[in-house]
């Protein structure tokens, strides 16, 4: 299994770039950079360059000096280090948790922005640990996780115990590509995709009328290892994985998604879950809650969404197994 899980980290995802020639006067341009811990494009068509490099940076510093939890002077380290009942929040950050508190109720507690002091105890995030905790420790823990002690009134968000700690980052990189995309059609730019870290949000189509393409990369031992090509057109799309980030203690190995409920990381058979939805904070929230989901739970939850459609790689015993909603396969254009 590692070594599928190698190779499957290389290809998850990528943005397939085809090199027709467009039918108007309107000409490429891209942009590539480092933020937020991972990198970025930026690809758009006008008629001039009209986007700095300069602007989408001022654009990740603002929204970093909000929401990282590696810089230390950022306003989610400063909520999380106070023992203050309560912090005003600036724009950005309330934005975020928002939507978290709704990715909370609609999940039923499976996504949950306290799990920080989860995240830190297994050795994941700005603080590291070489040590599996034990079971106390983590019944400790789970004392300062959970939304349910957290109340959002306006600007304010207010603890209920002093203790709970904010990690916002399986969902913060969604929310950044939408502040760069409306940035962008702010600036009359009518098609363009944006990638973050592989969370991706793409604008109208192409000059020659082409939607925008990405490779989704199957397992070897399905159709030959053949891999879709989808076609998007304001469209966002995101991969999660349980292979992405994960340590190994021993003969322990586990990943960085945390189930809030039990304090340990979590168990499931999902492999992978693509996800495509209109807003890229939405492909980045429900990810995680797909992950946290058996197959037929998360094919069921995203056909009732009826907004966005999934593509899984599961185990099923042994065996990879893949399955997607029915809304899904409208996406793809080539088997490659």
């Amino acid at each position: 299994m590692i070594n599928y899980f190698n190779t499957i980290l290389l290809l998850l995802i990528g943005c397939l770039a085809y090199g027709q020639q467009p039918i108007s006067n309107l000409k490429q341009f891209e942009i590539f950079g480092e933020a937020q811990g991972t990198t970025y494009q930026i690809s758009y068509y006008h008629d001039a360059a009209i986007i700095s490099k300069n602007s989408l940076d001022s654009i990740f510093q603002v929204i970093d000096q909000s929401m990282s939890l590696y810089k230390k002077d950022s306003k989610i380290n400063t909520f999380n280090q106070s023992k203050d009942k309560f912090m005003l929040l600036d724009n950005h950050m309330k934005a975020v948790v928002k939507k978290s508190f709704r990715f909370y109720k609609e999940s039923k507690g499976k996504f949950d922005v306290t799990v920080k002091p989860l995240v830190s105890l297994w050795g994941f995030g700005p603080e590291k640990t070489k040590v599996i905790p034990d079971s106390a420790l983590v019944r400790e823990t789970l004392k300062d996780v959970g939304m349910e002690k957290l109340v959002l009134k306006g600007n304010k968000l207010i603890k209920k115990v002093p203790n709970i700690q904010l990690d916002l980052n399986g969902i913060a990189q969604g929310y950044t590509v939408d502040v760069i995309y409306e940035y962008l059609k702010k600036h009359a730019v009518g098609s363009f995709l944006i990638e973050v870290g592989g969370e991706i949000r793409t604008r109208g189509l192409k000059p020659n009328q082409e939607e925008y393409r990405i490779l989704i990369a199957r397992p070897d031992s399905m159709n030959q290892g053949s891999n879709y090509v989808v076609g998007l057109k304001n469209k966002s799309i995101t991969t999660a994985g349980s292979y992405e980030n994960f340590r190994t203690v021993g003969n322990y190995k586990f990943s960085h998604h945390m189930d809030p409920n039990t304090g340990y990381p979590l168990k499931s058979t999902i492999i992978s879950a693509t996800v495509i939805t209109e807003s890229a904070i939405d492909a980045d929230g429900y990810d995680n809650v797909i992950m946290a989901m058996e197959p037929k739970e998360a094919i069921a939850f995203a056909n009732k969404k009826n907004k966005m459609d999934i593509y899984l790689i599961y185990l099923d015993g042994a065996e990879i197994k893949e399955a997607y909603s029915k809304g899904f396969e409208k996406y793809i254009r080539i088997y490659k």
